[in-house]
C-alpha cells in the first residue's frame, strides 16, 4: 500500500466520508493514472439513489473547485 493511499485511508475515516464520497475521491484522486470503469460503474449506479446522488455531486463540485497542486482533481471530474 502506498503513503497516499493510506493518506487517503486516514482521510476518510476522519472526515466520516460516505461510501459514496470514498469511491468519487477514489476517482479523481491524484494518481497518474485514471478510474477503472468498474469504479465508475459504480459511481454511476449511485447515482439512482437520491441520498447517494446527492453525496457524489457534492464530493464532484468539491472537486470541480480545486486547484493548484491537486489540479488532477478537476480533470478527472471533467474528463
Amino acid at each position: 500500500m502506498t503513503t497516499s493511499a493510506l493518506r487517503r485511508q486516514v482521510k476518510n475515516i476522519v472526515h466520516n466520508y460516505s461510501e459514496a464520497e470514498i469511491k468519487v475521491r477514489e476517482a479523481t484522486s491524484n494518481d497518474p493514472w485514471g478510474p477503472s470503469s468498474s469504479l465508475m460503474s459504480e459511481i454511476a449506479d449511485l447515482t439512482f439513489n437520491v441520498v447517494a446522488f446527492a453525496e457524489v455531486m457534492g464530493m464532484v463540485w468539491k472537486r470541480l473547485n480545486d486547484s493548484g497542486k491537486n489540479w488532477r482533481h478537476v480533470y478527472k471530474v471533467t474528463d
